[in-house]
This record gives C-alpha cells, sequence and structure tokens, in this order.
C-alpha cells in the first residue's frame, strides 16, 4: 500500500504569503506592542517586544486563568479583610459577602476588581504569596520568559508591581483564548452581579468594535496606559498588546482593520475530523496559516500522508512550484473511508 500521498487544492481567491514584521505605528506613539495570530502564535508586527515593564491590571487575565482552571470556580467564597488592603478600582465588596468564585472573575475582566483579585487569590492559592507563586509558576509554563507577578491585581505603588513584555503578554492572551469559559467570560459587554448590580465592560473595542471578541485594560501611574486586545473576522483571529500608548484603542482599531483588510487566515486541518481523498483524519488542534491577498493569483494546499508515522505534512505551493511547509501534524487516528 502507498502510504505517501499528495492531495492539491487550487484557491480562486487571491492569496499569498505574509510579508515579513512591519514597523508601522499608525501615527499613534507606543512604547511597546505586538500583533499575534491566534492560532500560530506567529508574532506579525512588534516594536521593542521585549522591553520589561510594570503592566497594571492587564496582568488580571492570569488571576482570571487560575481561577478558571481550578477546581473552585464555581465555588462560594466569603470576601475576607484582604480586600481592606485594596485602593484603585474595585468593585466595592463589602467584608462578609458571600459570592461565587466566577462572579469575581467576571468583575476582574470586566470591571477590573482589585478587591475581585485578591479575594480570588486567597480562596485560590490559600494565601496570596501562593497564588502569585502560582502565577509565576504558570508563566513559566506558557514561557514568559521575561514576567515576574508580584501580586494578583497588578497595583504596583508599594513596588515593581507585576513586570512584564508586550510579547509574554500575548503569549498569556494566546493561552487564555485557547479556554473556552476564558473566552465567554472576557467577550461579555455587560454581566448581571448578584452582589453589586450590572457591571459593563471597560474595555471600550469589546463594547463598540464588531470584530473585538476579548481583552484586558490597565493603568497606573508607572505603567502608564496598557491594553491587550483579541479579534476575530472570518477565520483571522489577531492579539494586539501594547504598553504606554496613548491612544491606545485607536492603534489596536487601526492594527486589526489592516490586517483584516490585508491577509486571510487559510485552514488546513480543523480541530477534531477533517476528511482528505480516501482519509479521515483527526487531530487535536487547528492547523493553517496566515497570508497576505495580493502577492499571488493562485496558491495550493499541498498534504503529504503517511498513516505509518500518524503524521501529516502542510505545504502551501506557488505557481513557480517553490512552497512553504505549514506544519506537521500528529494525528490521533487515521481511517480510510
Amino acid at each position: 500500500m502507498k502510504f505517501l500521498l499528495k492531495i492539491f487544492f487550487v484557491l480562486t481567491s487571491l492569496i499569498g504569503i505574509t510579508s515579513k514584521t512591519e514597523q508601522v505605528n499608525d501615527g499613534i506613539y507606543a512604547r511597546s506592542y505586538v500583533v499575534m495570530e491566534q492560532n500560530s502564535g506567529n508574532l506579525l508586527e512588534s516594536k521593542d517586544c521585549n522591553l520589561k515593564r510594570s503592566v497594571a491590571s492587564v496582568s488580571k487575565i492570569m488571576t482570571a486563568i487560575l481561577a478558571i482552571e481550578s477546581d473552585n470556580l464555581f465555588n462560594a467564597v466569603t470576601v475576607g479583610e484582604e480586600i481592606k488592603t485594596i485602593v484603585g478600582s474595585s468593585l466595592y465588596l463589602a467584608e462578609g459577602t458571600n459570592v461565587n468564585i466566577i462572579e469575581l472573575v467576571y468583575g476582574l475582566l470586566l470591571r477590573s476588581g482589585n478587591d475581585a483579585a485578591v479575594t480570588i487569590a486567597k480562596n485560590v492559592g490559600g494565601s496570596i504569596e501562593d497564588f502569585v507563586s502560582m502565577m509565576n509558576n504558570k508563566a513559566q509554563e506558557i514561557g514568559m520568559k521575561n514576567t515576574v507577578f508580584s501580586n494578583p491585581s497588578g497595583l504596583d505603588m508599594y513596588d515593581e508591581g507585576n513586570v512584564s513584555t508586550s510579547y509574554d503578554l500575548a503569549l498569556l492572551m494566546r493561552y487564555c483564548m485557547n479556554n473556552g469559559t476564558f473566552r465567554e467570560i472576557n467577550r461579555t459587554q455587560t454581566f448581571k452581579s448578584s452582589v453589586k448590580g450590572t457591571w459593563s465592560n471597560k474595555h471600550k473595542l469589546i463594547q463598540n468594535y464588531e470584530y473585538a471578541i476579548g481583552g484586558k485594560t490597565g493603568y497606573t501611574k508607572k505603567a502608564k496606559r496598557t491594553l491587550i486586545t483579541s479579534a476575530r473576522k472570518d477565520d483571522l483571529e489577531l492579539i494586539v498588546v501594547t504598553l504606554d500608548c496613548g491612544s491606545d484603542f485607536a492603534f489596536h482599531k487601526a492594527k486589526f482593520e489592516r490586517y483584516f483588510a490585508s491577509h486571510t487566515y487559510l485552514t488546513f486541518l480543523n480541530k477534531g475530523t477533517n476528511y482528505i481523498l480516501n482519509y479521515e483524519i483527526v487531530v487535536d488542534k487547528e492547523y493553517g496559516i496566515i497570508i497576505e491577498n495580493l502577492k499571488l493569483k493562485n496558491v495550493t494546499k499541498h498534504y503529504q500522508i503517511n498513516p505509518k508515522n500518524n503524521e501529516v505534512k502542510m505545504y502551501l505551493v506557488f505557481d513557480d512550484n517553490s512552497s512553504i511547509e505549514v506544519g506537521r501534524a500528529k494525528v490521533i487516528t487515521f481511517k480510510i473511508n
């Protein structure tokens, strides 16, 4: 039996290969920023993306994902005396209030509640100090090599705060957006709380930009304005992170609009079951590539399927027969139809 098959699908739309990283700031100053593609994690554009800075409340997405991944998400907890030390953005919870942790996560992401952050930390980590250790361990797991967390909120009046980079924060957001519960909470525009009325999301793009699907705001005097946004149009999903950008909402929208107008995401394998020629192929994640629209008239998807090695190699092939390897998928199961 011949295990190596070459299968071609000719695209009718105008598509091309992603250009090298640009350094365009859309007329708005940003001290540090990145544009990252969600599926691959490829960095499309950046400026000083490894610059370490205090990052303020955008670090709360780490607090949120640890709560979501814990066994305590739907548990009721009692707000304790830890909130007495809180300053700045708050849900204004009263000590002794009983509330579910998932509701605190909504307050954390939508309203940036520092009281929600410390309450989550104490009840998920056992203590705030142990929770901070969890934050730093998770950062290492994700690959955030230039990040050190000092607290669950991002406050930096009494120390250096949470120090990270725009690139590391994009890695964190990418990780979080792979979690369905985080994604659902983070894109919420308004949430009716059982303890404190209705909370509206502070992130203006989530409220007003049709393609925005998640993000987090932040500000301290030391960090200046910090912002993370995820947006999706058709199959193309992007993450933009800015540190110290005064007109950050406009900056993010401009980046999204540029890439959505000029690039296309081409899927090779969907997560789950795929049918390629006579094979049913099951993979545990999506495989694809972001490509620039105007470079070539026709490109070809090329698959090399080898059931003996449980592998599918994927290529993008051009008119001149040159090619780019998109990836190698480890297949869970092969089945001949």
